[in-house]
Protein backbone atom coordinates (compact mmCIF):
# COMPACT_ATOMS: atom_id res chain seq x y z
CA UNK A 1 0.00 0.00 0.00
CA UNK A 2 3.03 2.65 0.97
CA UNK A 3 4.45 2.04 -2.37
CA UNK A 4 1.34 2.74 -4.09
CA UNK A 5 0.90 6.27 -2.20
CA UNK A 6 4.32 6.64 -3.40
CA UNK A 7 3.29 6.04 -6.81
CA UNK A 8 0.58 8.33 -6.90
CA UNK A 9 2.40 11.16 -5.19
CA UNK A 10 4.02 11.64 -8.96
CA UNK A 11 0.74 11.45 -10.57
CA UNK A 12 1.31 15.18 -11.85
CA UNK A 13 4.19 14.23 -13.36
CA UNK A 14 2.98 11.02 -14.99
CA UNK A 15 -0.19 13.49 -16.38
CA UNK A 16 2.38 15.61 -18.14
CA UNK A 17 4.01 13.25 -19.39
CA UNK A 18 0.89 11.43 -21.28
CA UNK A 19 0.43 15.31 -22.59
CA UNK A 20 3.73 15.32 -23.94
CA UNK A 21 3.44 11.70 -24.99
CA UNK A 22 -0.38 12.57 -26.93
CA UNK A 23 1.14 16.04 -28.28
CA UNK A 24 4.16 13.91 -29.79
CA UNK A 25 1.69 11.44 -31.59
CA UNK A 26 -0.93 13.79 -32.88
CA UNK A 27 2.20 15.91 -34.33
CA UNK A 28 4.03 13.26 -35.89
CA UNK A 29 0.61 11.74 -36.94
CA UNK A 30 0.33 14.76 -39.49
CA UNK A 31 3.47 14.76 -40.48
CA UNK A 32 2.50 11.07 -41.17
CA UNK A 33 -0.19 11.90 -43.10
CA UNK A 34 1.37 14.77 -44.94
CA UNK A 35 4.50 12.08 -46.39
CA UNK A 36 2.55 9.35 -47.27
CA UNK A 37 -0.30 11.31 -49.58
CA UNK A 38 2.66 12.46 -51.15
CA UNK A 39 4.78 9.62 -51.53
CA UNK A 40 1.26 7.41 -52.76
CA UNK A 41 1.44 10.13 -55.27
CA UNK A 42 4.73 10.00 -56.10
CA UNK A 43 4.69 5.99 -56.59
CA UNK A 44 1.68 6.08 -59.07
CA UNK A 45 3.19 9.11 -60.75
CA UNK A 46 3.95 9.27 -64.49
CA UNK A 47 6.90 10.85 -63.98
CA UNK A 48 9.81 8.14 -63.29
CA UNK A 49 11.86 10.75 -60.86
CA UNK A 50 9.32 10.85 -58.41
CA UNK A 51 8.47 7.40 -58.65
CA UNK A 52 12.07 6.81 -57.48
CA UNK A 53 11.86 8.89 -54.98
CA UNK A 54 8.71 7.99 -53.23
CA UNK A 55 9.99 4.33 -53.49
CA UNK A 56 13.33 4.94 -52.25
CA UNK A 57 11.72 6.46 -49.62
CA UNK A 58 9.05 3.71 -48.83
CA UNK A 59 11.58 1.23 -48.91
CA UNK A 60 14.13 2.43 -46.93
CA UNK A 61 12.05 3.79 -43.96
CA UNK A 62 10.23 0.21 -43.92
CA UNK A 63 13.51 -1.93 -44.21
CA UNK A 64 15.37 -0.45 -41.30
CA UNK A 65 14.67 0.04 -37.56
CA UNK A 66 12.60 2.75 -35.97
CA UNK A 67 14.75 2.88 -33.19
CA UNK A 68 18.09 3.76 -35.58
CA UNK A 69 16.08 6.62 -37.16
CA UNK A 70 15.62 8.17 -34.05
CA UNK A 71 19.27 8.33 -33.86
CA UNK A 72 20.09 9.57 -36.93
CA UNK A 73 17.32 12.36 -36.52
CA UNK A 74 18.52 13.08 -32.50
CA UNK A 75 22.36 12.72 -33.63
CA UNK A 76 23.16 12.30 -36.80
CA UNK A 77 20.84 15.59 -38.19
CA UNK A 78 22.73 17.63 -35.37
CA UNK A 79 25.97 16.75 -36.96
CA UNK A 80 25.13 18.14 -39.85
CA UNK A 81 24.61 21.92 -38.81
CA UNK A 82 20.92 20.99 -38.18
CA UNK A 83 20.19 21.31 -34.16
CA UNK A 84 17.13 19.74 -32.80
CA UNK A 85 15.76 19.03 -29.67
CA UNK A 86 14.91 15.66 -28.71
CA UNK A 87 10.78 16.78 -28.99
CA UNK A 88 11.24 17.88 -32.18
CA UNK A 89 13.56 14.75 -33.49
CA UNK A 90 11.01 12.45 -32.60
CA UNK A 91 8.04 14.14 -34.16
CA UNK A 92 10.56 13.35 -37.24
CA UNK A 93 11.43 10.25 -36.65
CA UNK A 94 7.94 9.14 -35.59
CA UNK A 95 6.60 11.34 -38.27
CA UNK A 96 8.94 9.38 -41.62
CA UNK A 97 8.88 6.04 -40.34
CA UNK A 98 4.89 5.94 -40.13
CA UNK A 99 4.10 7.85 -43.45
CA UNK A 100 6.42 4.94 -44.69
CA UNK A 101 3.67 2.54 -44.25
CA UNK A 102 1.00 4.98 -44.57
CA UNK A 103 1.84 5.58 -47.90
CA UNK A 104 1.32 1.84 -48.79
CA UNK A 105 -1.80 2.10 -47.01
CA UNK A 106 -3.00 5.08 -48.90
CA UNK A 107 -1.94 3.96 -52.53
CA UNK A 108 -3.72 1.07 -51.57
CA UNK A 109 -7.29 3.40 -51.33
CA UNK A 110 -6.70 5.20 -54.14
CA UNK A 111 -5.89 1.99 -56.08
CA UNK A 112 -9.51 0.55 -54.92
CA UNK A 113 -11.67 3.92 -56.16
CA UNK A 114 -12.86 2.35 -59.40
CA UNK A 115 -11.50 4.09 -62.86
CA UNK A 116 -14.85 4.38 -64.47
CA UNK A 117 -15.23 7.18 -61.99
CA UNK A 118 -12.31 9.04 -62.87
CA UNK A 119 -12.55 8.68 -66.36
CA UNK A 120 -16.51 10.18 -65.65
CA UNK A 121 -15.30 12.96 -64.09
CA UNK A 122 -12.67 13.84 -66.62
CA UNK A 123 -15.65 13.64 -69.28
CA UNK A 124 -17.09 16.17 -67.13
CA UNK A 125 -14.43 18.49 -67.16
CA UNK A 126 -13.32 18.41 -63.69
CA UNK A 127 -9.11 19.17 -63.46
CA UNK A 128 -6.84 16.91 -61.73
CA UNK A 129 -6.65 18.85 -58.93
CA UNK A 130 -10.65 18.78 -58.49
CA UNK A 131 -11.26 14.66 -59.45
CA UNK A 132 -8.53 13.90 -56.69
CA UNK A 133 -10.30 16.15 -53.75
CA UNK A 134 -13.52 15.51 -54.59
CA UNK A 135 -14.39 12.02 -56.09
CA UNK A 136 -10.76 10.37 -55.61
CA UNK A 137 -9.57 10.75 -51.40
CA UNK A 138 -12.94 11.01 -50.26
CA UNK A 139 -13.78 7.08 -51.25
CA UNK A 140 -10.39 6.25 -50.91
CA UNK A 141 -9.62 7.64 -46.91
CA UNK A 142 -13.27 5.79 -46.23
CA UNK A 143 -11.30 2.51 -47.82
CA UNK A 144 -8.16 3.09 -45.60
CA UNK A 145 -9.84 4.79 -42.74
CA UNK A 146 -9.32 1.98 -40.52
CA UNK A 147 -5.89 1.55 -40.79
CA UNK A 148 -5.09 5.14 -40.90
CA UNK A 149 -6.28 4.63 -37.10
CA UNK A 150 -4.48 2.09 -36.45
CA UNK A 151 -1.22 3.79 -37.38
CA UNK A 152 -2.17 6.37 -35.36
CA UNK A 153 -1.86 4.29 -32.40
CA UNK A 154 1.19 2.67 -33.42
CA UNK A 155 2.74 6.14 -33.42
CA UNK A 156 1.16 6.20 -29.79
CA UNK A 157 3.36 3.23 -29.13
CA UNK A 158 6.26 4.18 -30.38
CA UNK A 159 6.77 6.95 -28.67
CA UNK A 160 7.90 4.92 -25.60
CA UNK A 161 11.03 4.46 -27.63
CA UNK A 162 11.89 8.63 -27.64
CA UNK A 163 13.18 7.62 -23.89
CA UNK A 164 16.11 6.50 -25.80
CA UNK A 165 17.15 10.47 -26.76
CA UNK A 166 15.90 11.14 -23.32
CA UNK A 167 12.55 12.28 -23.83
CA UNK A 168 10.44 12.81 -20.88
CA UNK A 169 7.45 10.87 -21.91
CA UNK A 170 5.38 8.30 -20.48
CA UNK A 171 7.75 5.47 -20.55
CA UNK A 172 10.78 7.88 -19.90
CA UNK A 173 9.08 9.50 -16.95
CA UNK A 174 8.64 5.68 -15.72
CA UNK A 175 11.98 5.38 -16.19
CA UNK A 176 13.07 8.62 -14.20
CA UNK A 177 10.50 7.86 -11.13
CA UNK A 178 11.75 3.92 -10.97
CA UNK A 179 15.25 5.45 -10.85
CA UNK A 180 14.32 8.01 -7.64
CA UNK A 181 12.04 4.98 -5.80
CA UNK A 182 13.25 1.15 -7.06
CA UNK A 183 9.37 0.68 -6.83
CA UNK A 184 9.14 -1.55 -10.37
CA UNK A 185 5.78 -2.64 -10.39
CA UNK A 186 3.43 0.61 -9.26
CA UNK A 187 5.72 2.76 -11.29
CA UNK A 188 5.74 0.32 -14.81
CA UNK A 189 1.42 -0.15 -14.16
CA UNK A 190 0.88 3.23 -13.98
CA UNK A 191 2.46 3.79 -16.92
CA UNK A 192 0.57 0.76 -18.49
CA UNK A 193 -2.90 2.07 -17.21
CA UNK A 194 -2.08 5.60 -18.99
CA UNK A 195 -1.05 3.83 -21.80
CA UNK A 196 -3.96 2.04 -21.97
CA UNK A 197 -6.61 5.43 -21.96
CA UNK A 198 -4.37 7.23 -24.13
CA UNK A 199 -4.71 4.14 -27.04
CA UNK A 200 -8.24 3.64 -25.95
CA UNK A 201 -9.38 7.34 -25.97
CA UNK A 202 -7.82 7.78 -28.97
CA UNK A 203 -9.68 4.74 -30.77
CA UNK A 204 -12.74 6.12 -29.17
CA UNK A 205 -12.46 9.16 -31.33
CA UNK A 206 -11.24 7.93 -34.44
CA UNK A 207 -14.43 5.39 -34.19
CA UNK A 208 -16.74 8.15 -33.69
CA UNK A 209 -15.21 10.37 -36.65
CA UNK A 210 -15.74 7.59 -38.74
CA UNK A 211 -19.74 7.63 -37.95
CA UNK A 212 -19.86 11.08 -38.22
CA UNK A 213 -17.54 12.14 -41.09
CA UNK A 214 -18.70 8.67 -43.66
CA UNK A 215 -22.25 8.26 -44.89
CA UNK A 216 -23.39 5.76 -44.48
CA UNK A 217 -21.84 5.38 -40.71
CA UNK A 218 -18.75 3.81 -40.71
CA UNK A 219 -17.65 1.24 -37.53
CA UNK A 220 -14.20 0.42 -37.39
CA UNK A 221 -13.68 -3.11 -36.64
CA UNK A 222 -13.57 -4.30 -32.24
CA UNK A 223 -10.46 -4.40 -31.54
CA UNK A 224 -10.57 -2.07 -28.64
CA UNK A 225 -12.56 -0.90 -25.50
CA UNK A 226 -13.45 2.30 -27.34
CA UNK A 227 -14.66 0.58 -31.20
CA UNK A 228 -16.98 -1.93 -29.13
CA UNK A 229 -18.87 1.15 -27.07
CA UNK A 230 -18.90 2.77 -30.26
CA UNK A 231 -20.24 -0.59 -32.32
CA UNK A 232 -22.34 -1.18 -29.72
CA UNK A 233 -24.36 2.31 -29.41
CA UNK A 234 -24.39 1.87 -33.40
CA UNK A 235 -26.30 -1.41 -32.94
CA UNK A 236 -28.58 -0.31 -30.19
CA UNK A 237 -29.58 2.80 -32.32
CA UNK A 238 -30.33 0.40 -35.68
CA UNK A 239 -32.29 -1.77 -33.29
CA UNK A 240 -34.75 1.37 -31.92
CA UNK A 241 -34.92 2.06 -35.48
CA UNK A 242 -36.38 -1.25 -36.76
CA UNK A 243 -38.83 -1.24 -33.02
CA UNK A 244 -40.49 2.02 -34.23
Amino acid sequence: MYQWLTVFSYLEEFLQAALLTLEVTLLAFALAVVLAIAAALGRDSHRAVLRLVAGFYVEAIRNTPVLLQIFVAYFAIPAMGINLTAFAAGIIALGVNVGAYLAEVFRAGISSVPTGQIEAAGILGLNQHTIFTRVVLPQALRNVYPAVINNLIQILLGTSLLSAIALPELTGTALTINSRTLIFLPVFAMALVLYLVLSNGLSFIGALIGRVAFKPALVLPKANLGARLVARRAASARKKEMAT
